[in-house]
């Protein structure tokens, strides 16, 4: 009953519009309050600084802050440069450029959001100019964006591993394959697309031919550093020569060292400003990581994880089928929930069971990453959706019926992932 009461009271409180921080709390608060179960006050206090003082935590906000960087440093344009060069040419390359554009910032952002806007902001005006459509390039854009939290280093997987205790290594190494496989369906429709509606060819032709004119070796100069990042970061944690934590602050200090005096593309004085935009962006969900920690305690003491892992063990019998039912879940919450606290939510709640029901923590973590990287371009409240929107100065719907193939292709996909493990546990395994 303390543990219906936790649920009922958070859910009542996220219905109502008060924030997840708050709700968490309010549901932690009324089996204290009103059946005296679930420890004390005082426990729930010590709980929630105990949650926001930790050390791992610290490499969501650096991964923001290098994130923010790299973004304002001019990095997408660069790294977008670099692989049309290659595939500008083909019928539906400059789409797919841009795909791969997001698959690679993403391996410097750790973000989906901050992909979107990065990579947007250049792409839309840009393939716009070229005679594609605009609201289509932008709906390209919301949904490619969600690979900035899926291809490592992500923000949401070292969610899940703090969330869980799973290695954020691993989780890292999981991410790849299915991040590459969604990007190779998304790149087939945009191709798809373009052999059908048509591409303005010589348009196309005079920019490949201007930016050819550079030559390889000057992109790949040009571009080498921005290349270099996720070789550095990822390096250095699969090699176990530094911790994620660590790994975050030398993401920091060689974002800071290639945009202030290898490109030059920002000044010593912006850095407060970037600073700034990170703290406002990591501000709201510390309050939410810290709240989650005395939230999981009271979950834990009312025993509501282990009637969520009898409810499930009771009335599904296989793996195939309560991860068919928990990817529909999670799509519709990715569609009215934020990736982090989502996860923060359901992972330690759900993550019992479904490991009693041999499903790998790590192949879990990438599908519970998946559905919710989805929901950023998914209306009402996808984040992607209307950072793409503003970028193309469309609606946000409109934007996201453009969006619709492309997020067909992320689910076909997806169902990949959900029923063959391989993508996900491969790596971990091999480098153990």
């Amino acid at each position: 009953m303390a543990a219906l009461l936790v649920f009922v009271v958070f859910l009542v409180a996220i219905a109502v519009s008060i924030p997840i921080a708050t709700s968490m709390i309010l549901g932690s608060v009324a089996p204290i309050m009103l059946m005296h179960k679930g420890g004390s006050i005082v426990q729930l206090l010590n709980n929630t600084f105990s949650g926001a003082n930790s050390t791992p935590i610290l490499a969501v906000p650096l991964f923001i802050l290098g994130g923010v960087i790299m973004a304002k440093g001019g990095i997408s344009k660069k790294l977008f440069n670099f692989f049309a060069f290659f595939a500008g040419r083909f019928t539906g390359g400059l789409p797919c450029a841009v795909i791969l554009t997001c698959l690679f910032y993403g391996a410097i952002s750790g973000s989906g959001p901050a992909t979107t806007a990065a990579v947007g902001a250049m792409c839309v005006p840009f393939l716009t100019d070229l005679g594609y459509d605009k609201t289509w390039s932008a709906g390209l854009i919301a949904v490619a964006g969600g690979l900035g939290v899926i291809i490592p280093p992500s923000i949401p997987f070292v969610l899940y591993s703090l969330a869980t205790g799973v290695s954020t290594g691993d989780l890292f190494l999981g991410g790849v394959f299915p991040g590459i496989l969604i990007g190779i369906f998304m790149m087939v429709y945009a191709v798809y697309y373009c052999m059908k509606h048509g591409e303005d060819k010589e348009k196309i032709k005079a920019r490949m031919d201007e930016l050819s004119k550079e030559g390889f070796f000057f992109l790949f100069k040009d571009s080498f550093w921005a290349l270099l990042c996720p070789v550095i970061v990822l390096g250095g944690i699969y090699t176990g020569f530094v911790t994620p934590t660590e790994a975050a602050t030398v993401s920091v200090f060689y974002a800071l060292i290639v945009s202030l005096f290898i490109y030059k593309s920002i000044k010593v004085n912006e850095l407060i400003p970037f600073l700034c935009e990170s703290v406002k962006t990591y501000g709201g969900l510390a309050f939410v990581l810290a709240f989650a920690t005395a939230f999981g305690r009271v979950l834990s003491l009312t025993r509501a994880t282990k009637a969520i892992e009898t409810f499930l063990l009771g009335n599904f019998h296989s793996s195939f089928t309560v991860l068919s039912v928990l990817v529909i879940i999670f799509l519709l919450l990715g569609m009215v929930m934020d990736t982090g606290p989502a996860i923060i939510i359901l992972a330690p709640v759900l993550l019992p069971a479904v490991k009693a029901l041999g499903v790998d923590p790590v192949h879990f973590g990438v599908i519970l990453v998946c559905c919710l990287s989805i929901g950023l371009a998914t209306p009402p409240f996808g984040l992607d959706l209307f950072v793409a929107g503003n970028i193309a100065d469309e609606p946000p719907m409109a934007v996201a019926k453009k969006a619709v193939p492309f997020m067909i292709a992320f689910v076909v996909a997806l169902v990949l992932i959900t029923y063959v493990p391989w993508f996900s546990v491969y790596l971990p395994k091999l480098l153990k």
